[in-house]
């Protein structure tokens, strides 16, 4: 069987994206990072995601963001609410994060003789973060074909994502029809102390508007009505 090392947010897209490589027939090594995140009870639903995905590994890397700031979600600066949701990148945009991410990836996929990797980026109903675009994907895949032992010895890194070209109504459907248990998952960027969703950060209202839009029942508690 096939492995892949998939990274494991907790969130909707990066459950789906792992549930699609599973039903693809790949084995899954999931790999959660702790980077100083203000929301990081995400890391509770990724445990809970890797349980119900029943990965062969998960992994939990501590990678201090915070420590280079320069986003709402690593820092005091304010996770912007309400906002129009548009092309501008916003403030919780995390400096490199995904570059971060992969490199890891790929440095734990090597270790493992594994040549696919998942990621949840999606360039349809997202923040407009740079690193989750196809040509930032295509880039990486060009620098891992150079930066490894394995790659310079002739085996090749794909980065698999799958939900690149979905809005998220259209994730949540396809998850929906693999079984994804989205009551495992968290996306809030600000969450209250209870736990409950803040309801006006991106990332709640493109998760609140894709459930609609799937006309599907959003099981996310949230603080305030979204």
């Amino acid at each position: 069987m096939a492995s892949a090392v998939v990274l494991l947010s907790g969130g909707l897209d990066s459950y789906t994206a792992a549930s699609i490589l599973k039903d693809e027939g790949f084995a899954l090594y999931a790999l959660s990072i702790r980077y100083g995140q203000r929301h990081v009870r995400e890391l509770e639903s990724a445990r809970r995601v890797a349980s119900a995905l029943g990965v062969r590994s998960h992994l939990e890397l501590s990678v201090d963001l915070s420590r280079v700031g320069g986003s709402a979600l690593t820092s005091d600066i304010a996770v912007p609410k309400d906002r129009a949701i548009d092309s501008s990148i916003p403030t919780t945009y995390v400096p490199a994060r995904n570059t971060v991410f992969l490199s890891l990836a790929l440095a734990w996929a090597e270790s493992l003789g594994v040549f696919d990797i998942g990621i949840g980026a999606n360039a349809l109903d997202y923040s407009g973060y740079p690193d989750c675009r196809p040509e930032f994907v295509r880039a990486f895949e060009s620098l891992a074909a150079v930066a490894t032992r394995a790659s310079v010895e002739g085996d090749r890194y794909t980065v698999h994502t799958p939900l690149m070209a979905l809005d998220k109504a259209g994730i949540i459907r396809l998850g929906l029809s693999l079984g994804v248990d989205y009551a495992l998952t968290h996306s809030c960027y600000d969450p209250s102390p209870a736990g409950l969703a803040c309801g006006a950060c991106d990332s709640c209202r493109l998760r609140a508007k894709g459930f609609r839009e799937a006309g599907v029942p959003d099981p996310t508690r949230y603080a305030t009505p979204v």
